[in-house]
């Protein structure tokens, strides 16, 4: 019976692929577009503002930074998250620079065995989010034209991200670790993680332009892979737009909207969401809905994703033992949590004609973007650091205390 579906599968596949390739080229200019369009979102944004990240994540794991961060961290992300202490860098970056960075710093942790399996499963689901510059500088101000509105997006997506990393805790909670820090917990916290940095360096002993020149190498290709699925992406959303498929698709989905009370104009930008987040998230901006039916669609999709942002995951942890099912449905559970927190977010901060407060980045935003997401993740490691070290100097306290009472 397995073997029989598997091998249904195949087939479906197979006629899913010969079926997009007719169509593309039966509406070839329209495809052409499509991947121009795909190619220049890919070179002018993603591109650049992803490159320098990817970059300095492989050079500060070879380095040992990371494992030293970890040690330093693993007083925060052990009770909260239930993952290790590495796991704050992979969130420092994932939020700072955007997909699909998150996915690969945490599938590098898995492959370098400094995060278990699980931990991974839940790392990645709460890692690999929206950057900042996206949802304020392009759908806020770009989209939207109002500045103000980036911190009800940046605000629901952030928050709901973290709900959804505690909520994860739970995911297969009564797993065992084995953690070799067990065995230096009584140690200086310092001291083992200048440790943990040294023999990490050593581990990895390339010479220091080696692993500039491996780190520019891989993060090249990595985005060539990523620059793929958009161009590809672009031109599966197109030619459903095309065929009238997404005449079909709105009526399955305007049956949905209809009990929720949002607006049947939001079926397109959510089904163009479903494939892409800037494309949904542009829709969402150009109806004439109601501003808060607007923000509640453009923040489940951009927690939702989309299915270009999902491949481009896959390719990450291809090659680990990393499962995405907790991660699928964790996007699921996000989109759904976003919503909900827009509602709540929406009336205290914002009116639905004029803005109120961030219009400054509307200038800030477009020509200091990348010293912005560097700047975020320093903020974001500096916040965790001084949280990491007040739970690790309270737990000190308690041993001392008890301890002194023995």
């Amino acid at each position: 019976m397995h073997s029989y579906n598997h091998d249904k599968k195949i087939v479906i596949t197979a006629i899913i692929a010969v079926i997009t390739t007719i169509l593309i080229i039966i509406f070839s200019e329209n495809a052409f577009n499509a991947a121009l369009e795909g190619l220049e979102v890919w070179w002018e944004v993603v591109f650049p503002s992803l490159l320098p990240f990817f970059i300095i994540a492989e050079i500060l794991m070879g380095l040992g930074v990371v494992h030293f961060m970890g040690a330093l961290m693993e007083p925060l992300m052990r009770p909260l998250f239930k993952v290790p202490g590495v796991g704050a860098f992979a969130m420092a970056m994932g939020l700072a620079s955007g997909y699909p960075i998150g996915a690969k710093i945490t599938a590098a942790l898995r492959r370098k065995k400094l995060c278990t399996k699980t931990e991974a499963e839940r790392l990645v689901s709460f890692t690999n989010t929206a950057d900042p510059l996206f949802m304020i500088g392009a759908v806020a101000v770009g989209m939207f034209h109002r500045a103000d509105l980036g911190i009800i997006i940046a605000g629901a997506h952030y928050i709901s991200s973290l709900i959804i990393g505690f909520i994860m805790r739970f995911y297969r909670g009564r797993e065992q670790r084995k953690n070799k820090t067990e065995k230096k917990r009584k140690k200086n916290i310092f001291i083992y993680a200048l440790e943990e940095l040294i023999e990490a360096r050593k581990n990895d002993g390339r010479p220091l332009g080696e692993l500039v020149g491996d780190a520019v190498k891989e993060s090249v290709n990595t985005l060539l892979l990523i620059g793929g699925f958009i161009i590809l992406f672009s031109v599966i959303t197109e030619i459903i737009i095309v065929t009238g498929l997404i005449t079909v698709l709105s009526n399955i989905i305007s049956f949905i909207l209809h009990p929720l009370g949002l607006s049947s104009e939001m079926v397109l930008p959510m089904i163009s969401g479903f494939f892409e987040i800037t494309n949904g998230s542009n829709l969402a901006s150009l109806t004439q809905s109601p501003m808060l039916h607007k923000m509640i669609v453009v923040n489940a999709i951009i927690a939702w994703s989309g299915l270009s942002v999902h491949a481009q995951v896959a390719t990450m942890v291809h090659g680990t033992d990393i499962n995405l099912k907790p991660y699928f449905l964790a996007r699921i559970l996000q989109s759904v949590i976003a919503g909900a927190v827009t509602i709540f977010l929406f009336k205290p901060f914002i009116t639905e004609t004029e803005p109120t407060m961030l219009t400054v980045v509307n200038n800030l935003v477009p020509q200091n973007g990348v010293i912005i997401s560097f700047g975020f993740i320093v903020l974001i490691l500096m916040i965790s650091f001084m949280l990491s070290m007040i739970l690790y100097l309270l737990q000190r306290i308690e041993v001392i205390f008890f301890h002194y009472r023995e």
